[in-house]
């Protein structure tokens, strides 16, 4: 596979990125809930990737779910959105542009 990949929690959050992204990225969804079965799956799909990163909302539960990924995910690169937004799915396109960009992903312009 190679490439990058990205863990979110949602539906809307992978909908959300993929609005911004330039480029293919493989994005994977937990869908909320993690297990060791889960993990053992993303680690299965994610085995070949170059680089993974994880992208949680900033709520308890995105929280909690970021700390099992690290588990599984040691190396990955983790990408936050503001507080303020709490959720990847709220969060403004450009703002979440900005994030992917800063961590080396080609974005859509927005400006038009």
């Amino acid at each position: 596979m190679g490439g990058c990949v990205i863990i979110v929690e949602g539906k809307t959050d992978k909908e959300q990125l993929l609005r911004v992204l330039a480029e293919p990225v493989t994005i994977y969804c937990t869908y909320g809930s993690y297990s060791q079965e889960k993990g053992e799956q993303l680690l299965a799909q994610a085995e070949s990737a170059d680089e993974v990163y994880l992208f949680t909302d900033e709520d308890d539960s995105g929280k909690k779910l970021r700390a099992s990924l690290s588990d599984d995910f040691p190396h990955a690169v983790h990408l936050y959105t503001p507080k303020m937004y709490r959720e990847v799915a709220s969060t403004p396109l450009p703002v979440l542009a900005e994030i992917l960009e800063r961590a080396g992903f080609a974005v859509v312009n927005l400006d038009s």
